[in-house]
């Protein structure tokens, strides 16, 4: 955070406070992206703006956010990617770019691999439409892409069902589960 905040950007920052989850972003440095990404979460509990960059650092930090332009966020990729587990990507509903910063281990496939351990499950069975979901659907059993995912996604996964404006993960559901 140290470096991002050096360099004049100031990311939405995910952390356990008092035990609970809280993710706080500094208003007035806050992008177009990211007032976009913090508008779709109105009403959000977890949510607070704060007035300076320190209070981004309050309780225990374990993601990190950055909507800006691409060209501002890849040099941050490329010199944190070994570090951290980063993801740098277009997100297909606002086109917004973003890069994501958390612990090496922390992925949606790691967790689901876990939860599938945990719980004694035979199969898993993921969805997904961004360039987030690569490293899931890739350990998946059976990955289903939305209608609207992007290319990338699509070209990996078992299958392409509904996209998730017609409820498409539901009708999944409620046709095979």
């Amino acid at each position: 955070m140290d470096d991002l905040i050096a360099h004049e950007m100031y990311p939405i920052v995910y952390s356990l406070i008092d035990g609970q989850e809280k993710f706080r972003y500094w208003s007035e440095k806050s992008t177009p992206g990211m007032k976009r990404f913090i508008g779709t979460r109105q009403n959000d509990p977890r949510e607070k703006s704060v007035h300076d960059a320190q209070e981004l650092y309050e309780g225990q930090p374990y993601y990190i956010t950055c909507v800006d332009d691409r060209e501002k966020l890849v040099p941050f990729y490329e010199k944190y990617r070994e570090r951290f587990h980063c993801i740098l990507y277009q997100e297909i509903y606002s086109c917004d770019d973003f890069l994501e910063f958390m612990p090496k281990a922390a992925s949606k496939a790691n967790a689901a691999l876990e939860l599938k351990a945990l719980l004694g499950c035979e199969k898993l069975v993921v969805f997904g439409d961004g360039l987030n979901d690569i490293d899931l659907f890739k350990v998946a059993d059976e990955a289903y892409a939305m209608e609207n995912a992007v290319p990338e996604l699509k070209a990996i996964a078992t299958g392409i069902i509904a996209s998730n404006q017609d409820d498409g993960v539901a009708k999944w559901l409620l046709e095979n589960a």
